[in-house]
């Protein structure tokens, strides 16, 4: 441009990696561009911008100004429920890591739930702790050529709200979804509702915490805890943990105390503090975060609504307070 006849003033942008988080940009003129890509070591893929609208650069600086640019996070939920999270993170800037540390699956023994489905009508009430739990117990169901029918005489329970939106989408409205979710919140409710000699059908993982059957059976109910979904460690996700760790990673995100203790068992012989020592730790609730303290770990970010929204609001709020300290 140059031997062209532009003037060596002219201003110049190269944009590297343009609308994604490793997104660099440098601004010059023609004189000086090539000195200055250099020795930030640009290579493409890139594109170069000429002209006087370089000077808008400021103005029209939308994507690095989002209040997660270039932050790298690892979510280690399951692939499909990682999906909608990492989506929203990406539009706020982030880079994200997506490594499930647990796998979903069928029980190992499906005649407790086939003799519960059958006897469907004895129960009372029935409970989902988890969107998991509502898919496979559906599953199930409709695989043995039965339908929401079948649950027209029993009280529902819920756990959140996106348990409560996967029965909806089945056409079953919840009677019970108490505001804070986890399942303390949920014993209490329905203790409140007089339970004394019902009959309680749990549908959830086969292992557990155990603090919601007991409150129930405390509280007078007969409760039959049925395992509908297994979470197993994915041990072929080893490497990919690896790998990630040693590019590094700004925050780590998880939702459960499952995945806290799947990640431990991956990374042996390394230890969890070892690993996250310089991580910023975020959690979905208080029962993840015991867990990660029983693990020498301190939550750095948690939300008081026990959601995915809120939890990535709780990350965007701390990632800005953090910025604004430094400056």
């Amino acid at each position: 441009l140059l031997k062209h006849g532009r003037s060596p003033n002219t201003p110049v942008a190269i944009i590297r990696w343009g609308t994604l988080p490793e997104q660099e940009t440098i601004i010059g003129t023609l004189n000086e561009i090539v000195d200055k890509a250099e020795k930030k070591g640009i290579r493409p893929p890139a594109i170069i911008v000429v002209g006087e609208v370089v000077r808008l650069r400021e103005k029209l600086n939308w994507w690095e100004k989002k209040p997660l640019f270039g932050k790298k996070i690892l979510i280690t939920r399951t692939q499909e429920q990682a999906s909608e999270m990492a989506k929203m993170l990406r539009t706020l800037g982030a880079k994200c890591y997506v490594v499930p540390t647990i796998a979903i699956v069928p029980p190992l023994n499906w005649e407790p739930l086939d003799n519960a489905i059958a006897q469907l009508n004895k129960y009372d009430w029935c409970l989902f702790t988890s969107v998991n739990g509502v898919k496979y117990f559906r599953q199930r169901l409709e695989s043995l050529g039965k339908d929401v029918r079948v649950m027209n005489n029993v009280k529902i329970g819920v756990i959140g709200e996106k348990t409560a939106q996967a029965l909806k989408e089945w056409g079953i409205f919840p009677d019970l979804m108490p505001k804070e979710f986890r399942a303390e919140a949920l014993a209490e409710a329905l203790k409140e509702r007089d339970i004394k000699g019902k009959k309680i059908l749990l549908a959830r993982a086969e292992k557990a915490r155990d603090i919601l059957p007991e409150e129930l059976k405390a509280a007078g109910a007969e409760v039959d805890i049925i395992p509908v979904y297994r979470t197993i460690l994915p041990k072929e996700k080893k490497e990919d943990i690896k790998k990630i760790f040693k590019e590094g990673i700004d925050i780590i995100v998880f939702t459960s105390s499952s995945t806290v203790k799947h990640l431990a068992a991956l990374i042996e012989p390394k230890t969890l503090s070892e690993l996250l020592k310089d991580v910023t730790i975020a959690c979905i609730g208080p029962v993840t975060a015991k867990t990660l303290s029983n693990f020498g770990l301190k939550t750095h970010i948690m939300p008081t609504t026990y959601t995915i929204k809120s939890l990535i609001e709780k990350i965007v709020q701390w990632e800005i307070t953090s910025d604004f300290n430094i400056a």
